[in-house]
This record gives C-alpha cells, sequence and structure tokens, in this order.
C-alpha cells in the first residue's frame, strides 16, 4: 500500500530528504510545507535533481487537516515533540527527525498516541545506521562480544565546523538565542549508537557534569540564551539495566576533526571488545586483534561541490555524501535509491527506507516511538542532573514497544569471530596476535 507524505521544514535536512522520499516506491505522492516558501521554489527549480512536489501548503495546521496520510518534521530541535503530538493527534504517520522531543510529558504523549492509535512514529536517528553501529551489532547479534558491560559514545561536532553556519542559517537574526541548545537535549547520535547495537538494554540512571563555555563570543550566553544554558561540553555516566554503564560526551568546543567523524563509540564486553578512532577500528578478543576499518568505510555519493549542497556549510557537507559500506544491508533497499545522495554514513537510506516500508507495512519500525524514548529521555534526565550540580537521577524506562515491530535487517548475517576474520579478510585487512 502506498501513501503520501507531507515533509514539513525544506531546509538543509528537509530538501535533501525530500529527495529520498519522493524516489521510494511506497510513497505515491510528496507535499511541502515551510514558513520561507522560497526554499520550496528553490527545491522545484533546481536545473538538476528538482524534486517535484505534489502540491504545498500555507501552515503546519493546514497539512495536518488535509488527507495526507503521513508527515516528515524537519523543524527546529525544539519543535519535534509538539508537532509530533499534533499530527498523531490528527491521524497522521509521524517521522521525526531527532531528537524526539525535549520534555519527559511529550515523550510519554507521543507513546500515548501511538498505542492509542496504532499510527507509526520513527525518529530518524543516523547513528542507527551509522557504519560501525551497523557492524558491532552484527557482531553483538552473534554473541562474540559476550555481555558489554561498559560502552562509549560520543557526539564530537565543534561550532567552528559548520555550526555556527547552520545554526544562522535556520535562526534568522536571532540565531545566537538558539545556537545555545543544550548538548545533553541533543543526546540520540551518542545513545542511539550505543543502544543501536545494545538494542536489549536501556539506561537506568544518570549523573551528568557540564563545562559552562570560555568563547565569549555570545552565543553559550544566559543573558542570549532561549535555553538559559552557558554550557557547550557535558558530559553524562549512565547506568544500564544489566548493571553495567554507558558514558555519552557531546561535546561543541573540541580540538577535533568532526567533520571526518562526528560520532564514535567504543563497546567491552566479557569476551570481546570493539574500538572506533578517526581512521582506524578495531575488534579484538583476549587473543586476537582484527582491524575492521575496511568494513566500515563508507564512499561518497556526490560531488562536495554539488549544486545541491549550496546552503550547507562546506565543513558539513561530508554529511551529507558518504555512501553506504560493506557493513550495511544494502540489497534491501529499493533500487530507485541506486546512486541517489545518501550521508552520515550511509545511513539516510535506511532511514527512509524503515519508515516508507513501516507505513506501507503496517508496523513499527526499529526506531519506533519507544527506542526513541530510550535514545532521547536519558539525555533529558541527564540535562537536569547536570542542572542540578551532577546529581544521581534516576530514568523512568518506558518499556518495550507493544505493537508489532519489524526489523528490516533481521535476515543478515551475525558476525562471530570466524565469519568476522573472513570478511576482513576478503576486504584485505589485516588479523595479528593481542
Amino acid at each position: 500500500m502506498s501513501f503520501t507524505l507531507g515533509i514539513i521544514g525544506i531546509g538543509q535536512f528537509g530538501s535533501h530528504f525530500a529527495e529520498l522520499f519522493s524516489a521510494h516506491p511506497d510513497i505515491s505522492a510528496v507535499y511541502a510545507v515551510d514558513d520561507v516558501p522560497e526554499r520550496i521554489d528553490a527545491l522545484e527549480q533546481r536545473p538538476e535533481h528538482a524534486v517535484s512536489f505534489a502540491g504545498r501548503f500555507g501552515s503546519v495546521e493546514e497539512l495536518l487537516a488535509s488527507d495526507v496520510d503521513a508527515v516528515a518534521i524537519f523543524t527546529q530541535r525544539w519543535t519535534h515533540g509538539r508537532i509530533a503530538i499534533a499530527a498523531l493527534e490528527a491521524g497522521k504517520h509521524v517521522y521525526s527527525a531527532v531528537p524526539m522531543a525535549i520534555e519527559e510529558a511529550e515523550i510519554r504523549e507521543i507513546t500515548r498516541l501511538v498505542q492509542e492509535t496504532g499510527l507509526v512514529y520513527m525518529m530518524g536517528e543516523t547513528s542507527q545506521y551509522n557504519a560501525a553501529v551497523v557492524l558491532a551489532r552484527r557482531i553483538h547479534r552473534s554473541g562474540a562480544f559476550g555481555e558489554v558491560f561498559y560502552a562509549e559514545g560520543d557526539y564530537v561536532h565543534d561550532m567552528d565546523l559548520g555550526f555556527y553556519d547552520a545554526y544562522k542559517y535556520s535562526g534568522g537574526e536571532g540565531w545566537r538565542s538558539t545556537a545555545s541548545y543544550p548538548p545533553m537535549l541533543y543526546p540520540t547520535h551518542s545513545i542511539g549508537g550505543i543502544l543501536g547495537v545494545l538494542g536489549e538494554r536501556h539506561a537506568v540512571s544518570v549523573s551528568c557534569i557540564g563545562r559552562p563555555d570560555t568563547r565569549g563570543d555570545g552565543v553559550f550566553d544566559k543573558t542570549v540564551s532561549q535555553f538559559d544554558n552557558d554550557v557547550s561540553n557535558a558530559f553524562a555516566l549512565f547506568e544500564m539495566d544489566n548493571g553495567g554503564a554507558f558514558r555519552t560526551n557531546e561535546l561543541r568546543r573540541v580540538g577535533y576533526p568532526s567533520h571526518k567523524r562526528e560520532s564514535r563509540f567504543r563497546f567491552f564486553g566479557e569476551e570481546a571488545s570493539f574500538e572506533e578512532t578517526v581512521d582506524v577500528t578495531y575488534w579484538h578478543d583476549k587473543e586476537t586483534v582484527l582491524e575492521v576499518t575496511e568494513l566500515v568505510a563508507t564512499g561518497s555519493t556526490m560531488s562536495l561541490d554539488d549544486p545541491r549542497l549550496a546552503d550547507v556549510s562546506p565543513t558539513l557537507r561530508d554529511a551529507f555524501v558518504a555512501g553506504a559500506s560493506p557493513a550495511h544491508h544494502q540489497t534491501r533497499l529499493p533500487a530507485e535509491f541506486q546512486g541517489m545522495p545518501n550521508g552520515h554514513e550511509g545511513a539516510h537510506h535506511f532511514l527512509v527506507d524503515d519508515f516508507a516500508r513501516a507505513v506501507s507495512g503496517g508496523h513499527q519500525p526499529v526506531v519506533n516511538a519507544w527506542q526513541a524514548a530510550r535514545y532521547t529521555l536519558p539525555g533529558v534526565i541527564a540535562h537536569q542532573s547536570m542542572r542540578a550540580g551532577g546529581a544521581r537521577l534516576e530514568i523512568q524506562d518506558l518499556g518495550d514497544c507493544p505493537l508489532p515491530v519489524v526489523d528490516l535487517d533481521a535476515e543478515q548475517e551475525t558476525l562471530d569471530k570466524a565469519a568476522l576474520e573472513r570478511a576482513v579478510a576478503e576486504a584485505g585487512g589485516t588479523t595479528t596476535g593481542a
């Protein structure tokens, strides 16, 4: 069953995803709404790769009152929760960019509405399909790690590397008031990568501290900040339900090449471990070290100078071009996606396919409302902990999705040690003794 989709927000990401939604065979028509309609005009009038919308709406309210089946939300970060709630109340399936919401009440209301209506909700967390996360998940599903008792996930993105330009693009003249967005209210790239591997785990408590910014450029300034926030770097330690822990860093002032790798992950199990750096990635047990870098290597799907990226800061463009890796389940994707723009280490194609097939198939995707809550709510509570001087606070998990969930990667081969060694050998990698 095909369906119609309305995209809310035709900005840097909305325009990029509009191409993919328009190409998916399960989506019959795509509509658009944006407070700046010239952005829709520009997308439709591009000399190449133009997107043909079936129509446009003058407001979000007008879209929600229409007979369009689903919406995709690409608005300012702190608006996602209320728009998703309004869309579900209007009977629309929802795809939401991250984060799910910034308040626990909104998160709980989204899950309540999905359970009550049976509508599809999905959060488009790119780390779910980050190449290293996909590989580590396949290893974990084989049992090769044993019990994972500790993990790390960092979202390391310096303001100087594109964020100033992005906030100016989305925030207009008052961009400084929103550029101070609190780090732990954007937690899903780090938490989602960890729990995207450890799908059976969730966080039960957190202690978080934050470092007030020292740049003095009027961004992380409480007198300017819409969020009363002066913290640019935040560090959280989460307790897991198996007695282990995971640590995340959300860093906005850091000497790190985030244009090469925004997120990085480490997993330590009782039998084996996995570590990712900027350029090299390893799996190792007590005897063997495998360099698995080639298995997570991604190529480019378009030039960094492509006109479609004209509004994107040059230091952010890598996130819009990276294609799939050998670790990805590429054969599940529709043929229409071949050669199309991708991004975030191959994630974009999989995110669109997950949502489209969930709506057309009448099931919930992997990053459904309950899993999205597990990726988002711990950050909300971590922010509260930071504001309380690092107090350890309990996280009330919302439980597993009570509706049918389909994992489109479930049939992909898991990778135990022997299978991983074969894959590394086929990719021309190396194996050494520990």
